[in-house]
């Protein structure tokens, strides 16, 4: 029988769960969404499923689960899978373990990619807040001001709102920022949040403000927030850090 067999991702529900429970800590919107859009394939030993793995747009592999008593299967069936499905890259989170240890056996180059952040239940740095302003839910007359100050930073804008996933962050009449938050599909309880400061606002607290409030929102809706950023950007990092966020994980890409 084929060690491997495509399918639904909601054939290997059950499995997901438990590999959600394997994880150090939550991963965020923008590597959740990438394994939403992969495809999954059911690994077999016999006629027993054992686990599952899942590639994305061909290339990029985004998750490799083995049940617990097999996992002396897991390096075998592993470099398998990276021949026989051509695998170029792999997206892991330090968080899980197995899927980074396996990685960490190719000898492949290590590109770093996200951070991921967990609120730190303290307050963070209060006097940096910016001093007024109001935050809100986005409206949908609010729509062409959103799209004018961020660009195409937010995809669909008008279905965010109506969806009331977006927020507003005004002084007056001017609009300083926009924050965003996404449901997880994948981890109960969880939300990622962020935000967008208009140019000519930034590193006045602006940012920090919006997360403030999101971390808020989230709380009183029974939701966790967690949220993410590019390794590489300085500033949100610190915005992050100052609105009481903390991480401990990355996302890195292993790169044939």
């Amino acid at each position: 029988m084929d060690p491997f067999k495509k399918c639904s991702r909601d054939d290997v529900k059950e499995l997901m769960e438990e590999y959600i429970q394997t994880l150090s800590s939550p991963i965020d919107s923008f590597l959740e969404n990438h394994i939403l859009k992969s495809e999954f394939n059911q690994m077999y030993n016999g006629s027993t499923i054992i686990g599952y793995f899942a590639i994305h747009d061909e290339e990029k592999m985004t998750q490799f689960y083995i049940r617990q008593s097999y996992l002396h299967l897991a390096q075998d069936r592993f470099k398998q899978v990276l021949e026989c499905y051509s695998v170029r890259s792999l997206f892991v989170p330090t968080s899980d373990e197995l899927f980074l240890s396996l990685a960490a056996d190719q000898d492949y180059k290590i590109e770093k990619q996200a951070y991921f952040f967990q609120d730190s239940k303290q307050q963070g740095v209060p006097e940096s807040l910016y001093p007024g302003g109001e935050f809100r839910l986005a409206r949908s007359e609010d729509i062409p001001e959103i799209i004018a100050v961020s660009g195409d930073f937010f995809q669909q804008v008008e279905e965010l709102v109506e969806k009331e996933e977006l927020f507003t962050f005004m002084k007056e009449d001017t609009l300083l920022g926009i924050g965003v938050w996404e449901h997880s599909k994948l981890l109960t309880g969880y939300a990622s949040i962020g935000m967008f400061t208009k140019e000519g606002y930034r590193q006045q607290g602006v940012g920090q403000t919006i997360i403030h409030h999101l971390k808020q929102w989230c709380y009183e809706h029974n939701m966790i927030p967690i949220c993410g950023c590019w390794y590489y950007n300085t500033n949100s990092k610190k915005t992050l850090e100052r609105a009481g966020m903390v991480t401990k994980t990355r996302l890195l890409n292993f790169v044939r």
